[in-house]
């Protein structure tokens, strides 16, 4: 009996192991995405440009909102944007960036399978009323 309770343990502890089994190279390009967005101008950018969806904003307007000079402005866009958080089109003379609001659920999608489903660290319900 002893044996057999043990082997089910197991097999239970290794079932949930691999329904959110996710790649090292997804962990790392999560890792990056938190990276770009860990400085606070570009997590204030990132803010930014989710109250601006779906249309997204030109430069000078994220410029003029955040205070940031242009240089500056341009490198922390080319950061969010080599990692996937952000797109960009041209529409004559003028760049519009937007959230990549699918990175940015994948992103969500990677901490609420830990927290929120595996290991039930944090209730759904308290997710869904932060975001309210």
């Amino acid at each position: 009996m002893r044996f057999r309770m043990g082997l089910t343990m197991f097999s239970y502890f290794r079932y949930y192991r691999n329904m959110t089994t996710v790649s090292s190279s997804q962990v790392a390009r999560f890792a990056n995405m938190f990276s770009a967005m860990g400085t606070e101008a570009r997590l204030r950018i990132m803010q930014l440009l989710m109250t601006a969806e779906p249309q997204g904003l030109v430069v000078g307007d994220i410029q003029s909102e955040l205070d940031i000079p242009g240089s500056t402005l341009s490198h922390h866009l080319d950061k969010l944007k080599n990692e996937g958080l952000v797109t960009v089109r041209r529409e004559g003379t003028f760049l519009w960036y937007r959230a990549n609001t699918d990175a940015l659920k994948d992103l969500l999608g990677f901490l609420y399978a830990e927290c929120c489903t595996r290991n039930r660290v944090v209730a759904p319900r308290d997710i869904v009323s932060i975001s309210k």
